[in-house]
C-alpha cells in the first residue's frame, strides 16, 4: 500500500492507493488545484470605488459597504433612518453643510445639485457601484433593492409614493422656509410677510397630514417610506425650529400620536443621530 499526501492552502487531500490501482501524482495535483479554484471563486472581490472622486475627499474604510454622505438634518435623516430600518450595512460620512462642504467639487461630482444626502451602493442593480442622490429617490431605491417598506401591490405602492412626493414637494420646502424665518437667518427680518405665509401654509399641510392619519397608525396603513420621509421634518418643527407653539402642533392629535409611534422605533432614534455631528 502506498500513501500519498498533497496539501495546498487550507485544502489537504490524503489518498491511499493499493498497488493494484494506478494513481498518479499529476492527477492528484490536478484534483487539488481544481478544488482550490472553486474555493477561490467564492472569495468576494473588493469593490473598486476609485472612479468616484468623492471617495478621495471622504475615503471609504469599507468599500464593500454602502456609502452614505449626509448630515443629521430633516432631509439627511430620511436615508439614515431607512438604512437602520432595513438593516443594510453602511458607512456614514458627515458632510458638514455649516461649512458648505456639500458645495465641495468632490461632493458635487456625486450630486450635481450640491445637497445632502447621497449614496454610493457598491452592489448596484448590475453588480457594479451606483450613485443615487435626492432623498426621495434614495428611499425608493433602497426599498426596491431590499423589498422592504414599500407595498408590492400596485395601488398601495402608488399611494405610498404619492405621500413621499407630498413630503418632497410640499412638507420639506415649506417647513424648511418656516424654520428659516422662525429660528434661523430670517428670524430678525423686518418684513414679517414671509413668516406669516410659511406659518399658514405649514398649518395647512399639517391639516392634510392629520386628516390622512385619522384612524391609521401610519400614513398608508403599514409603516413605509412615506412615514420615514416625513418623520424627520415634523420632528424638526419642535426639536430644531421651536415652532410647535406657533403652529399649534398640539392641536393635531393624529400627528402627535403618529410622531410618538415613530420616535419610539429604535431605528428612528439611531437614524436621527447619524452621521454624528462633530463637536
Amino acid at each position: 500500500m502506498t500513501a500519498v499526501a498533497v496539501a495546498t492552502g487550507r485544502l489537504a487531500v490524503r489518498v491511499t492507493a493499493w498497488s493494484s490501482e494506478a494513481v498518479t501524482i499529476s492527477s492528484l495535483i490536478e484534483a487539488v488545484l481544481s478544488s482550490s479554484a472553486v474555493e477561490a471563486s467564492k472569495i468576494k472581490t473588493m469593490p473598486d470605488l476609485s472612479s468616484f472622486p468623492i471617495t478621495r475627499r471622504w475615503p471609504a474604510a469599507h468599500p464593500d459597504w454602502l456609502q452614505l454622505y449626509s448630515s443629521p438634518t430633516p432631509n439627511g435623516v430620511k436615508v439614515s433612518i431607512m438604512l437602520e430600518e432595513i438593516g443594510l450595512v453602511y458607512e456614514p460620512h458627515l458632510v458638514d453643510i455649516s461649512k458648505n462642504e456639500s458645495k465641495d467639487p468632490a461632493y458635487v461630482s456625486l450630486n450635481p445639485n450640491g445637497r445632502i444626502p447621497a449614496i454610493i451602493d457598491p452592489a448596484g442593480p448590475d453588480g457594479k457601484p451606483i450613485a443615487v442622490w435626492e432623498s426621495g429617490a434614495i428611499l425608493l431605491y433602497l426599498a426596491d433593492k431590499t423589498g422592504q417598506l414599500v407595498p408590492s401591490a400596485p395601488a398601495k405602492r402608488y399611494e405610498t409614493l404619492s405621500w413621499v412626493f407630498f413630503q418632497m414637494s410640499a412638507v420639506g420646502p415649506i417647513f424648511g422656509q418656516l424654520g428659516f424665518f422662525v429660528r434661523l437667518g430670517g428670524k430678525d427680518s423686518e418684513d414679517q410677510r414671509p413668516r406669516k405665509r410659511f406659518t399658514e401654509e405649514s398649518k395647512r399641510l399639517l391639516g392634510v397630514l392629520d386628516r390622512q392619519l385619522e384612524g391609521r397608525d401610519w400614513i398608508v396603513d403599514e409603516y413605509s417610506i412615506a412615514d420615514i420621509a416625513t418623520l424627520g421634518w415634523v420632528n424638526a418643527l419642535v426639536e430644531s425650529y421651536d415652532a410647535g407653539e406657533i403652529l399649534g402642533l398640539s392641536n393635531y392629535s393624529n400627528i402627535q400620536a403618529w410622531l410618538g409611534r415613530g420616535l419610539a422605533r429604535p431605528a428612528v432614534q439611531r437614524g436621527l443621530r447619524t452621521p454624528v455631528r462633530l463637536a
